[in-house]
């Protein structure tokens, strides 16, 4: 729990003055609980850390020396104390809140993310009136080479004010609204706290230059909600320095949020905007058991879409609009990782409607090793490129990810038997037609 805490929050108490989602709690400090389909790391100390980042250079390594187009996967908890990325998601959170409630003030709540588009005369005298910045303080912010001269500003105008301020302890500023300032969400970081966040952004640095260079491509994977908001935003910050040229980063959906569409469309949309390629894998998540009891335990809304078919919903709404970006901009790549037989069929469907062939390998499958093989054969033989998710490590450690894997496949047992009757079909055609071993 401790790395979950700076050193202020320790000796003042502030963590109590913090969001109840973005605060630490004792009860869920061990984030392996009602988790079944993830691993989870915690900080222990900056060499750990260290050992993480060496570990997934040589997965890298191995891919590119295997494969001319592979992928390799990280996560960012491993690379750094999760108190940062905590922290950064509240502002990023708090900011994005912020926003909506200018453009409430406005008449326009209710509006999806990239249809909110707020009159900077009326935002400026908003800011003034709750005493955050004056009028003439606030001209700098909203005119120059951050934002465009259009007299309006969207989210992602919004959110290029936090690219400003790039000290990171300066990051971590926050409107309050009860006292019309902007404040430091902490008090204060120690020298060290503030070495840590550094380091763990030269870490990511560091895996992406390497990736780069092999022509790997790093799936960033997503993790609970209350470290995503971070986690998505410095993986934009990598596909923005990397994906000039092609989809070197991608950045990981959990279509079981109920705002996965709004961060992919506002995401598509700066990469539209700042030219580079837009790189996803699409999930539905696996830490749903977890996040919902977390949430009805301590008291904030739930983040996971209500039902399964809501999720589903979700993903296939998702991918019908990279897939519809794909078509369009030939900027875009994605990672369909799914099980689901029908996801698998609904994105061929839309491929042929769209006209996206296979060859483009623009649109990539994902599977576990040793799980849907009748999923991920005949896709391969068909043409698409189609890859299995390796799980690598001591078998005492890879056996538990293995072993909730199956768990959180409940329909596995009834694949298998699906796959078995394939296949004793395959051999009865074969016996019958004579081409045995054709």
């Amino acid at each position: 729990l401790s790395s979950c805490t700076s050193a202020a929050e320790k000796e003042t108490g502030e963590a109590e003055q913090r969001e109840k989602q973005y605060r630490v709690h004792r009860g869920f400090g061990d984030r392996r609980g009602g988790v079944i389909s993830a691993r989870t790391y915690f900080y222990a100390d900056e060499a750990k850390c260290d050992q993480h980042m060496e570990t997934f250079l040589h997965c890298i390594d191995a891919s590119g020396g295997s494969s001319e187009d592979g992928f390799s996967a990280i996560k960012l908890t491993a690379l750094g104390r999760p108190q940062f990325l905590m922290q950064f998601s509240e502002v990023l959170v708090k900011w994005k809140r912020f926003f909506h409630q200018m453009a409430a003030e406005q008449g326009q709540a209710g509006r999806t993310a990239l249809e909110v588009k707020l009159e900077v005369e009326k935002l400026q005298e908003a800011l003034a009136n709750l005493g955050i910045v004056t009028k003439a303080e606030s001209q700098d912010w909203f005119t120059g080479k951050n934002l465009g001269m259009s007299g309006t500003v969207d989210l992602l105008d919004w959110n290029s004010l936090i690219d400003s301020r790039t000290k990171l302890s300066k990051l971590l500023l926050v409107p309050n609204m009860k006292t019309g300032q902007l404040e430091p969400l902490l008090s204060r970081f120690t020298e060290e706290e503030d070495l840590q966040m550094k380091r763990m952004l030269q870490r990511i640095d560091v895996l992406a230059k390497r990736a780069s260079e092999k022509g790997v491509r790093l799936m960033v994977d997503a993790e609970q909600s209350y470290f995503q908001p971070a986690i998505s935003r410095l993986t934009l910050e990598m596909q923005r320095r990397f994906n000039r040229d092609q989809a070197i980063i991608f950045n990981t959906y959990q279509c079981y949020l109920k705002e996965a569409y709004d961060n992919v469309t506002v995401d598509v949309e700066l990469s539209r905007r700042e030219g580079w390629h837009f790189g996803t894998k699409l999930v539905r998540g696996a830490y749903m058991e977890q996040e919902r009891e977390r949430a009805a335990q301590i008291g904030y809304e739930d983040p996971i879409n209500p039902t399964y078919e809501k999720t589903n919903e979700m993903y296939h709404r998702c991918l019908d609009y990279i897939l519809e970006e794909i078509k369009h901009s030939q900027k875009a790549s994605v990672m369909v990782a799914s099980h689901n037989e029908d996801t698998v069929k609904f994105t061929l469907c839309r491929m042929m409607e769209l006209g996206i062939h296979p060859s483009e390998k623009k649109v990539y499958f994902g599977q576990l090793l040793g799980m849907c093989d009748q999923i991920t054969f005949p896709l391969g033989q068909a043409g698409f490129p189609v890859y299995k998710y390796v799980p690598y490590g001591p078998v005492n450690e890879v056996l538990p990810y293995l072993s909730r894997r199956a768990q959180e496949n409940r329909g596995f047992m009834q694949r298998a038997t699906r796959e078995r009757d394939l296949l004793w079909r395959e051999m009865k055609r074969r016996l019958l037609s004579g081409s045995i071993f054709s």
